[in-house]
């Protein structure tokens, strides 16, 4: 029986880039770092990125799986992101179930969004 999520692994053959790009959006020391995996966790749930063999250029379509990121002021961190040059391909918006949603690429062209969930 799976018992909860354990993780999710980005494969890239363009390491440094993502990896920098990660460190930076993220501002976390990673869990864990080698010459071609990094990982960052957050309670039980890691997020990776490394090289992979089968893995070339970038992403040819991004729209097939999207990372959600959890975040306590949306609008901050939209700002803090364009500050980094980041482009957004979805502005801040409020969705129908009440949370705010932001959408931009990162420069392997996987869809990253930050989530900010309404307070109750």
């Amino acid at each position: 029986m799976v018992t909860n999520f354990a993780g999710i692994i980005i494969w890239t053959n363009n390491f440094p880039t993502l990896t920098s790009f990660y460190k930076k959006i993220l501002y976390k020391i990673p869990y864990s770092e080698k010459t071609n995996f990094i990982s960052f966790k957050k309670d039980s749930f890691r997020l990776g990125i490394g090289t992979h063999s089968k893995v070339h250029d970038s992403n040819q379509d991004p729209y097939r799986i999207m990372i959600n990121l959890k975040v306590s002021n949306i609008y901050e961190e939209a700002q803090r992101f364009k500050e980094m040059g980041i482009i957004f391909i979805r502005t801040v918006e409020k969705e129908h179930w009440g949370g705010l949603i932001c959408t931009f690429n990162d420069p392997d062209n996987n869809i990253i969004q930050l989530l900010q969930f309404p307070e109750i």
